[in-house]
């Protein structure tokens, strides 16, 4: 599909990935053509299926979010209905906030957020507890180095 983006839409999706709430008539200033055309062309990549939605991004410390840690875990069955109640588990809890299936010896690694440590433990505790996981290891996050849009669009 990148094959079919001109360097214009390739413009508009980087600037919509660095601020989502701009104004159409300020995307078109900086994508250098004018306001029409310009909506035209993000309904056109919202149609697609390129643009998938648009967010804001909040301050986790300031909404009381003050732990942040990744759970590595190994299933002892990676059977299609056991990874399915599994995933199942995981898309109803509030404090996973990404959950990513990996090849080799761990089988997800979950982005998680807690207000504190106690409650942080709390979660380990019942995410060990849940059927058919194996182990679990967790490192919590000491300091964002990078947090980029998951599309580069150099």
């Amino acid at each position: 599909m990148r094959s079919k983006l001109d360097d214009i839409d390739l413009a508009i999706l980087r600037e919509l990935q660095a601020d989502g709430r701009m104004t159409n008539v300020e995307l078109a200033s900086r994508v250098g053509i004018s306001p029409p055309p310009c909506l035209r062309r993000v309904r056109a990549l919202e149609e697609a299926g390129l643009i998938t939605g648009y967010r804001a991004l909040l301050d986790e410390k300031k909404l009381g979010l003050e732990v942040v840690c990744f759970a590595f875990v190994h299933l002892a069955s990676q059977a299609e209905a056991d990874l399915a109640a599994f995933q199942s588990h995981i898309r109803a809890w509030d404090a996973v906030r990404e959950c990513w299936t990996l090849s080799g010896d761990i089988d997800f690694i979950l982005k998680c957020v807690a207000p504190d440590l106690k409650a942080f433990q709390d979660f380990v505790g019942d995410l060990t507890a849940l059927p058919n996981v194996r182990n679990v290891r967790t490192a919590l996050a000491l300091d964002r180095v990078k947090d980029e849009p998951i599309a580069p669009l150099s």
